[in-house]
C-alpha cells in the first residue's frame, strides 16, 4: 500500500498532516472487493443428511414439548383431585359439627322445657291446694 499525505494548516505547536491510505495497485484492490468467499459445494446426500438431522431435532423438540404438556396436565389433575378431596373432607367435618351442635341444642332445649314443665306443675299443684290461683312469672 502506498500512503499519500497532505499537509494541513501548520499550528504553533507543530505541523499537522492528513494521512490517506490507498492500495499500491488499484486493480488489486478492486479484485479483492469484488470476490466473494468461495462456497463449498454440498452434495445431495449431505443435504439429505442435514435435512434428516433437522427433522429429528424438530421431532425431538416436539416430543419434549408434548411430554412437558402431559406433565402439566397430570399436575393439574392431581391439584384438582386434592381440592375436591379437601372440599369433601371439610364438608363432612362441617356437617358432623353441625349435627353435634344441633343434638346438643335439642338436649339443652329439652332439659329447659322439662324444668319449666316441672316448675309449672309445682305451681299448679300448690295453687290448687290453697284455692288461690294467681299465676305470676313462671320463670322465677
Amino acid at each position: 500500500m502506498a500512503a499519500k499525505y497532505k499537509p494541513l494548516i501548520k499550528r504553533s505547536s507543530g505541523s499537522a498532516f492528513q494521512l490517506i491510505l490507498s492500495p499500491s495497485n488499484a486493480k488489486e484492490a478492486k479484485a479483492k472487493v469484488l470476490l466473494s468467499p468461495e462456497r463449498k459445494e454440498i452434495s445431495l446426500e449431505e443435504q439429505k443428511k442435514k435435512m434428516a438431522a433437522a427433522e429429528e431435532r424438530r421431532k425431538s423438540r416436539e416430543f419434549e414439548m408434548l411430554k412437558h404438556f402431559a406433565e402439566v396436565r397430570e399436575h393439574e389433575k392431581e391439584v384438582l383431585q386434592k381440592v375436591v378431596e379437601e372440599r369433601n373432607t371439610f364438608s363432612k367435618t362441617t356437617q358432623e359439627n353441625l349435627a353435634q351442635k344441633m343434638e346438643a341444642y335439642k338436649e339443652n332445649r329439652g332439659a329447659q322445657m322439662a324444668a319449666l314443665s316441672e316448675k309449672f306443675k309445682a305451681r299448679v299443684s300448690s295453687c290448687c291446694h290453697s284455692n288461690v290461683c294467681v299465676f305470676t312469672d313462671v320463670r322465677t
